[in-house]
């Protein structure tokens, strides 16, 4: 790494990637870019240029980029396409913004004629995965500096009295360990950490951040409407939305009704279980919507073929393999599944639920005719019925009449 002369930093503004950023120049005595992601983590960016400016940085080599409309146009409604669930549960929020901004960070790194990139994932977690996966799939011989695997900061105390040795700001709220850390986007908020170690002891209510609780959420249901097209939103209660700001409409609903939260212990990539507390209010009203669209409009064997796909699919963006090409071979058929995923889907939303309940589409495969109750006018004919069960049941007849 000696021959590092400049290196691209994810670059968020707090303490730590601050503390990163100095790390970097006293270490490897090279020349620092910083890069600043608007997800739609709700926070103000503009702090973060100043701060990289108070550290020396000068303008052209300090990048804020606005990725909320490739974020969810091309990396979180791709995935909804899929239903992806990791372990049944988790919608992967932290999980799909990583790519996106490993995909940023090789492309700054080569408009800058940078050598290397960095981040502030620590060597437990998942996310320096996903980042390095990400990175050397699109830059095979991107040099990556993670220095929470590197230096001997250690504690927080030391981290903080590293800082101020090095005349960074300490916040007078960073001198006090956080009570738990947190990631946002405009998919989700992810807590870990701290009060939530324990998987016996329920969530304390401020821990939430992007929900009201479910008891306190309006007494009266509302109901709305998503308009689909080819498996993606388009209209929420007819009107036309790009995919960024129908899901920022649809995480105010859920905020507002409580939706979205969930208390998960899961498999971390590096083998450990961790225990989490995921605030995903927009993104679990659109997948419930998306997966009642698809009851009317999918075939019985394309549904469950998709079903079956669909725990290795999240699987793969949960690891970081989603730059991989057995992901993108997926991507291939989950998107050949959804060209008939059009029409109009209704929701009753009350008290931290996303209820299903209307669906319509025309290319809609539900015919009435076929299963109603009363005549179907030759529509069915149900003595054809007996031959199909006793085809299906001729191997186990065999069996125990073998068996007997």
């Amino acid at each position: 790494m000696s021959d590092i002369k400049r290196v691209v930093l994810a670059y968020s503004g707090g303490l730590d990637t601050s503390v990163i950023l100095k790390w970097l120049k006293v270490t490897y005595n090279c020349e620092v870019v910083t890069f600043t992601a608007d997800l739609g983590q709700g926070e103000e960016l503009e702090p973060a240029r100043e701060k990289a400016r108070l550290m020396g940085i000068p303008d052209e080599h300090i990048y804020i980029d606005d990725l909320r409309e490739e974020f969810v146009r091309d990396f979180v409604f791709p995935m909804m396409r899929a239903n992806a669930r990791y372990e049944g549960d988790y919608l992967l929020g932290t999980s799909i913004a990583r790519p996106l901004i490993s995909k940023r960070l090789i492309e700054i790194a080569r408009e800058t004629g940078a050598d290397a990139i960095a981040h502030g994932a620590t060597g437990k977690g998942n996310d320096q995965v996903r980042f390095e996966l990400s990175a050397y799939a699109l830059e095979p011989n991107i040099k990556i500096i993670a220095p929470w695997r590197e230096w001997d900061l250690t504690s927080r105390t030391a981290l903080i009295e590293w800082a101020e040795s090095h005349q960074i700001p300490v916040p007078k709220d960073k001198r006090n360990e956080a009570p738990f850390s947190t990631d946002a986007n405009m998919l989700h908020t992810s807590s870990e950490g701290k009060v939530l170690e324990d998987p016996w002891e329920e969530t304390p209510d401020y821990v939430y951040s992007r929900t009201v609780n479910p008891e306190d959420a309006p007494d009266e249901p509302e109901y709305i409407t998503i308009d689909f097209a080819k498996g993606d939103g388009i209209a929420l209660n007819g009107e036309a939305m790009s995919p960024a700001t129908l899901l920022e409409a649809l995480n105010e609903l859920g905020r507002k009704h409580g939706i979205g939260r969930l208390d998960l212990v899961e498999n971390r990539f590096v083998g450990m279980k961790s225990r989490g507390m995921y605030e995903t209010p927009g993104g679990t009203i659109y997948a419930v919507a998306h997966r009642g669209m698809e009851q009317i409009t999918l075939d019985r064997g394309a549904a469950h073929l998709k079903d079956e796909l669909m725990p290795r699919y999240a699987e793969l963006i949960y690891n970081g393999f989603w730059f991989a090409p057995e992901r993108e071979m997926l991507q291939a058929a989950i998107d050949h599944s959804q060209q008939k995923v059009n029409g109009t889907v209704r929701l009753k939303l009350y008290k931290g639920g996303a209820h299903l309940v209307g669906r319509k589409s025309p290319d809609s495969l539900y015919s009435e005719r076929h299963v109603t109750f009363e005549d179907d006018a030759g529509a069915y004919d149900q003595k054809d019925a007996e031959g199909f069960i006793k085809l299906n049941a001729l191997r186990l007849r065999l069996l125990a009449q073998r068996d007997r």
